[in-house]
């Protein structure tokens, strides 16, 4: 049953404020519904303004995560419409279909309350893909220089502007379909170190996303992409990793 919780719009010199049809998942992973609310609509309101004006005023119960609120952190990803995004940089006006909007919890994730995704497994997966780097020297080894021109460099700086926020995760059909597939942030971040100079083991690296829920998962249908905030490019750095361990393959190796 879906619920409505109505406000008195204000009054100016113009006339009533315009208030927004504002549908929000309410509920935690056992269950839930939508619940409606009429939000007044201003200019350069954002979703989270909205989010954020429906806790304040109308529900102070309503439970969902944010913190920078200026695209820093990406803690404050929905799904606005059926569309992960970053709803402090989601502007209303942008989005709204007839006057109406729908926020829910990003998608493939299990959900804590409300809003608010649990993002336990994205970040299990992005350690099981290796995100973590391989040291080809000590702190006691001269640093050596690495130039901005260089192929690998280049590659590797492609994806260096990911912060996690899930959105391309959110996405994925293949995640939403196959629960082992280890999603696009955690491959990018794994096409980012095997492209770096001074990553000691790119086996290692291939090794892990090479297997059952790796990179040959992926369908290529772009999502990543198409919905990532920064502009990355997550399918691009998944071929990459589809072609380096099918050459490794067809060299010999493991």
């Amino acid at each position: 049953m879906t619920a409505v919780s109505k406000i008195t719009p204000s009054e100016d010199a113009t006339g009533p404020t315009p208030v927004l049809r504002v549908s929000v998942w309410r509920g935690t992973a056992e269950g839930g519904a939508y619940e409606e609310f009429e939000v007044p609509q201003q200019d350069n309101q954002t979703i989270l303004d909205v989010v954020s004006w429906i806790q304040q005023y109308a529900d102070p119960t309503l439970t969902y995560r944010f913190a920078c609120r200026v695209g820093m952190c990406g803690s404050c990803a929905m799904m606005v419409n059926g569309k992960p995004r970053w709803t402090c940089r989601t502007h209303v006006k942008k989005v709204t279909e007839g006057g109406a909007l729908t926020i829910a919890p990003l998608r493939n994730l299990p959900v804590i309350k409300d809003l608010a995704a649990d993002m336990d497994p994205f970040f299990d997966k992005w350690v099981q893909a290796g995100g973590h780097h391989h040291p080809s020297a000590s702190r006691h080894d001269p640093m050596p220089v690495i130039t901005s021109e260089t192929p690998g460099r280049v590659e590797a700086n492609a994806g260096i502007e990911c912060i996690n926020c899930s959105v391309c995760y959110a996405s994925c059909d293949t995640v939403a379909g196959n629960p082992d597939y280890l999603g696009p942030a955690a491959l990018q971040r794994a096409w980012t170190l095997y492209n770096d100079a001074k990553e000691a083991d790119r086996d290692a690296v291939l090794d892990r996303v090479s297997g059952a829920g790796g990179c040959h998962n992926c369908h290529s249908q772009g999502s990543c992409t198409l919905y990532c905030p920064n502009e990355l490019d997550p399918l691009s750095a998944i071929a990459g990793l589809k072609r380096a361990s099918a050459k490794r393959f067809f060299k010999g190796g493991r």
